[in-house]
């Protein structure tokens, strides 16, 4: 397989494309990070015909981007007003705090420690009774699940088979939490996100999409 890489400016920001040369019928674009893009290409395509293509989904590729990058500068943190009356997420609801956790008596920094342990425990009861249906779908056992901090990860799967999971999932909604359960199954077979991954992961949850944008668009909010 032959690669390359070209650079394209739109609206002033500067795109970076990696290309893969390949035998297939038509160019296809992935995002892999902000402002960057892979483009499988069919062989003998040319570097014009590619250039007008990003072009041409110049504007989601920015859009997309910037969603992008706002998740990966982590989330937003939250002011916790007096009393404990902040409106906060749970299953894409949102809620005062002393609706969640007793708020009597604490402090600011009281607070926080006590919606995370709910949030770990909500997440993790989430988690164990619903990754089970999708795990006779997909005909996979992970090797352990475990709920964990991460300020730019929803999921991950490791080579030997380990998931984790983001206890933020738990301010998320239910079809979204089970995206990202979806999403990490599928990774215990596919390592990578090659067509194979997302046809499997298409196969279980056709609207897949719609839950990635509710991620980018959300995530910053999904926070203490």
């Amino acid at each position: 397989m032959e690669y390359n890489m070209i650079t394209i400016e739109i609206q002033g920001q500067t795109i970076t494309c990696h290309i893969e040369y390949g035998k297939r019928k038509k160019a296809s674009i992935t995002m892999d990070l902000p402002y960057m893009v892979t483009i499988k290409a069919p062989n003998g395509t040319s570097e014009e015909a590619l250039t007008a293509l990003v072009r041409q989904h110049g504007e989601v590729i920015l859009t997309k981007s910037a969603l992008m990058q706002q998740a990966l500068e982590g989330p937003q943190a939250k002011e916790y007003e007096q009393e404990g009356k902040g409106a906060f997420l749970h299953f894409g609801k949102e809620y005062a705090l002393h609706e969640l956790i007793p708020v009597e008596g604490l402090g600011e920094d009281e607070l926080r420690a006590t919606l995370k342990k709910f949030y770990f425990a909500e997440c993790k009861r989430v988690i164990g009774e619903r990754i089970g249906r999708y795990q006779r779908e997909l005909k996979v056992k992970p090797k352990s699940v475990d709920i964990v901090e991460s300020a730019t990860k929803w999921g991950s799967c490791s080579w030997d088979k380990k998931l984790t999971f983001n206890y933020r999932l738990a301010m998320a909604p239910y079809e979204v939490i089970d995206y990202v359960i979806i999403h990490e199954l599928c990774h215990i077979h596919h390592m990578n996100h090659d067509r194979s991954f997302w046809r499997r992961v298409g196969s279980i949850m056709p609207d897949y999409k719609s839950k990635e944008d509710y991620l980018m668009r959300h995530g910053r909010a999904m926070t203490l």
